[in-house]
């Protein structure tokens, strides 16, 4: 690992859920740009949903990363509704 990806995480060895969020941010304003074909985007967000949900139902992951990540998680999933409709 290089010391740059070290840094991206958090003590516990654990990316924050703001880097969840940027990824959600980036793929809408992608979509909003036309700059990704729909049908990448939505495997982009499948895969956060599913990873971030993996991680909010672990039962070790500590209180304040479970709702951190939840808030990623709704947010992703608000994107995967609106993906459906296209």
């Amino acid at each position: 690992m290089t010391k740059e990806s070290n840094t991206e995480l958090g003590p516990d060895g654990l990316p924050g859920h703001d880097y969840f969020l940027d990824a959600v941010n980036h793929i809408d304003e992608a979509v909003s740009n036309k700059s990704i074909a729909i049908g990448a985007a939505k495997g982009i967000v499948y895969s956060l949903v599913e990873t971030l949900g993996t991680m909010v139902g672990d039962p070790d992951l500590p209180a304040h990363l479970k709702s951190g990540y939840m808030g990623a998680l709704d947010l992703a999933v608000e994107l995967e509704t609106k993906l459906s409709k296209f």
